[in-house]
């Protein structure tokens, strides 16, 4: 989270700084990615991913630019503009390491100390070092070098005291071609691939906590998360499908865009109720999911299923009925939380912002005609009996057909 004080703090270093005269931006945000770094001859590709990623991130807002340059991404923002909502929307982008509100001098020792000297004398005084980086290796003048004469300037003339092993303050300085860049704090991003950089999957997505997790964690991989919803309307409100609407909004915020399938499941499990007994209903819910999933999936394109199943959660997430619902896909089947805890589980949803959403009370579709005591390894061979017994192909069709599709925007929000 991106708090007004923390945005304020590292407004104080460059709101008053005028114009320089060679024309560059007051103040830029400074993007660093570390595994786009390790991609080789491919980098160049996903670093264009990213720059068109961040464009359309930060559309509608107070931005110049943004461009790739030398290793890093600049977003640049016009004179006197309001770095924190661009900052906000920068560190929902996949691909982002790091960011930080640099202000731009000329390339010049000199003038770094001179803007130095001029943005942080009203800050209190700290232990501090300065940290040097040269993107550009034809700057006359080494990293070492310029610590030494900048971090002079400053002791001598704020009376700081230096510390080059546990400083208080880095006051950070990047030289590149066409300007240094001059900042104190970095933002940690949200790291991965940059969105629809890894191809789309398909995240099967309830009103709960764990699903929209699971989706998050392909997205910051790279993928494009389409998302699908089983509800029981109008056997049950229509809650759930609010939240879900909700929730791929929240998940657009991330990936840009979202697009939500709305499949009615009630007919499906009112045939699964007339032919099976009672605890080996999940399960079959289950397989009938995965099964209309992947004809959805295979219409939009993605290549895997994703679904929020964490081993040992609840009866239908054993290691045996697992397998035995996940051999009903021939798409691949991931489970980004298969090893995780609840309270680990939460603690993501809290952090990327669904928990709120997902823990508002719904009638989830699962719950409608479920057993008090669902089979924990459910024989597969009455769950072939009673698949036998059912028309599968024509309720995979007729829910298909039934199915709404929703594009959803990103909800931009302060946040969570």
């Amino acid at each position: 989270m991106i708090s007004d004080t923390a945005t304020s703090k590292v407004w104080v270093a460059v709101s008053e700084i005028s114009s320089d005269p060679i024309g560059l931006p007051v103040t830029s945000l400074l993007i660093h990615y570390q595994e786009l770094a390790l991609k080789g001859g491919n980098r160049a590709w996903f670093v264009d991913r990213l720059v068109r990623n961040l464009r359309e991130a930060c559309a509608g807002l107070e931005v110049t630019e943004v461009r790739a340059v030398m290793g890093r991404v600049e977003v640049a923002l016009p004179h006197g503009a309001d770095p924190g909502p661009v900052l906000q929307r920068v560190l929902r982008t996949f691909g982002v390491a790091n960011v930080a509100v640099a202000s731009l001098v000329p390339p010049d020792v000199q003038a770094i100390g001179d803007h130095l000297l001029a943005s942080l004398h009203e800050l209190p005084p700290a232990t501090f070092r300065v940290r040097v980086t040269r993107g550009d290796k034809h700057f006359p003048v080494l990293s070492p070098e310029v610590e030494r004469r900048v971090g002079g300037r400053l002791r001598e003339a704020l009376g700081w005291p230096l510390d080059l092993k546990h400083p208080a303050r880095v006051v950070h300085v990047e030289i590149l071609r066409q300007a240094a860049y001059c900042f104190t704090e970095r933002h940690p991003g949200p790291g991965g691939l940059p969105s629809g950089s890894s191809g789309r999957v398909l995240a099967l997505l309830s009103g709960g906590i764990d699903s929209p997790v699971a989706a998050w964690r392909m997205t910051r991989r790279g993928c494009r998360a389409h998302l699908v919803h089983f509800h029981g309307y109008p056997i049950v409100s229509d809650v759930s499908q609010t939240k879900a609407r909700t929730l791929a909004g929240v998940l657009a915020t991330y990936q840009l865009r979202s697009r939500l399938f709305l499949v009615p499941f009630a007919g499906v499990q009112r045939a699964i109720v007339t032919v099976a007994r009672a605890p080996l209903r999940v399960v079959l819910y289950r397989r009938l999911m995965l099964r209309i999933a992947e004809r959805l999936a295979r219409r939009c394109g993605a290549r895997a299923l994703v679904t929020g199943d964490a081993v040992g959660q609840v009866a239908s997430q054993t290691l045996d009925n697992l397998a035995i619902v996940g051999e009903v896909s021939r798409l691949p089947l991931l489970r980004p939380l298969v090893g995780m805890d609840k309270e680990e589980i939460v603690a993501e949803a809290r952090r990327i912002g669904t928990y709120e959403t997902s823990v508002i009370p719904d009638e989830d579709c699962c719950q409608v005609f479920a057993p008090r005591r669902p089979a924990t390894s459910a024989p597969m061979a009455e769950v072939a009996a009673a698949e036998a017994a059912l028309p599968l192909d024509d309720l995979v069709a007729q829910a298909v057909a039934a199915t709404e599709r929703e594009d959803i925007g990103p909800a931009w929000a302060p946040e969570p």
